[in-house]
């Protein structure tokens, strides 16, 4: 058996959460497997909204086990706090939700250290959410992390407390950052406690063997490929590989186990943040998107940039990640608009380009866009996709033409069951 992924081609915020929702049932385990409370995947259903920032987005299908691979970072707060809101639903977590013991740990410190940071750049911040994942992630690759294992061993709070010393040490290089660690400590050792008393695993193994068992697997991704440590808008991007090959490291799994590779992508483009945006709108039409589309920030609450759809940011993201299929979501925040535009090459310099260059953060780019008739419909009482407007069955089969991958889905609104199959 093979590990199908989901994942987002442009800069996050695509859908992802939704979408895995209703695939869960097709899937034995769901396996987020990189980054952390900076992710915001929301679904809807019955008439309430969930935000889940660290757990899978399989979780409210009761016949799935949701694993959380070794490429994520934990919050024990912010895990607690989900886990809080998850009790009025009475989910067996002890069995359906598995934690890596692999997995690193954000500290209260890691927080701090990332606004100071974030403080000290000034004009030229990345525009982070402030979870603390970038210097988490940091003290992984500098080999000094917590990871959940750890909680189980004798001298966790030792170890613990060399890693707040060391970064009390580099917060005091702030010059003027004040903080107060006591009032964070107690909701993190809370936070601990709670994850001692659920089930952590050798995640590594654990999916190993149920992909030897013929389990159907699907990995999450967050954020999105624009965002990659890696292939992203460098410096304004994550600190993790949001991309395929993030899987594998993510949850231990070799390459040639990789199955279908499904990206999610919105009609349009969105980006929370600092960061070059091709595309985007600085008028009553990205205003009108923004506010049709409630494009603001999940986790942070800010609002999100908004422009066309950036087709060689796509075609970037599909080469990359190998995509096999494609989620098209929030088709329904386009209805209205007489014509809607696609970005098919860039003007660098006078210079047309149809790739995202090395450079693209120190230059002044123009988009070269074609004009597509929109639709006027409604789509949100949509059921089949053979009752859609014919203006948007063209969008989708240009998009196709272009990107040279399938749309097999694509979503009218933000519950589960607007959601309409292409094929």
């Amino acid at each position: 058996m093979s590990v199908d992924v989901l994942l987002g081609l442009q800069w996050g915020d695509e859908g992802k959460g939704k979408i895995v929702d209703v695939l869960t049932p097709q899937y034995d385990i769901i396996a987020r497997f990189q980054g952390g409370p900076n992710a915001g995947h929301t679904l809807e259903f019955e008439g309430n909204k969930h935000v889940l920032h660290t757990i899978p987005s399989g979780i409210f299908r009761k016949e799935a086990i949701n694993l959380i691979g070794n490429g994520v970072v934990i919050d024990p707060v912010v895990f607690k706090k989900e886990i809080d809101k998850l009790a009025p639903y009475n989910l067996d977590l002890k069995n359906v939700l598995l934690i890596s013991k692999k997995a690193h740990l954000i500290i209260p410190t890691h927080r701090l250290l990332d606004a100071a940071s974030e403080t000290a750049k000034g004009k030229n911040k990345i525009g982070s959410t402030l979870k603390g994942i970038g210097p988490t992630y940091m003290d992984k690759t500098g080999r000094n992390g917590l990871r959940v294992g750890d909680i189980f061993s004798p001298n966790f709070k030792e170890k613990y407390q060399t890693l707040v010393d060391k970064h009390t040490s580099m917060l005091g290089h702030y010059e003027g950052f004040e903080y107060d660690l006591c009032d964070s400590e107690p909701e993190f050792f809370e936070g601990v406690e709670l994850l001692r008393s659920l089930t952590c695993v050798d995640s590594e193994q654990y999916i190993n063997e149920a992909i030897k068992a013929g389990k159907k697997i699907l990995a999450e991704g967050a954020q999105g490929t624009m965002l990659d440590i890696d292939f992203g808008t460098y410096p304004f991007v994550t600190s993790s590989n949001t991309v395929t090959a993030g899987t594998c490291t993510g949850l231990g799994i070799a390459p040639t186990k990789i199955g279908n590779v499904i990206g999610i992508f919105k009609a349009y483009c969105t980006r929370v943040g600092s960061g070059p945006f091709p595309t985007e709108l600085f008028d009553a039409d990205g205003e009108a998107i923004r506010q049709e589309g409630r494009e603001f920030g999940s986790t942070t609450g800010r609002p999100r940039r908004c422009g066309w759809i950036d087709l060689p940011a796509m075609k970037y993201a599909i080469m990359i990640n190998g995509v096999t299929e494609l989620s098209m979501m929030k088709a329904d925040v386009l209805s209205g608009f007489d014509t809607i535009k696609a970005c098919t090459a860039y003007k660098i310099n006078g210079e047309l380009v149809d790739y995202i260059p090395f450079d693209i953060a120190d230059h002044e780019i123009e988009p070269v866009y074609i004009d597509l008739k929109g639709w006027k419909q409604d789509l949100t009482g949509l059921s089949n996709y053979n009752e859609a407007p014919q203006e948007l069955k063209e969008y989708v089969s240009f998009l196709e033409k272009e990107l040279e991958v399938p749309v097999t889905v694509v979503s009218v609104g933000p519950d589960r069951s607007q959601t309409l199959n292409t094929k």
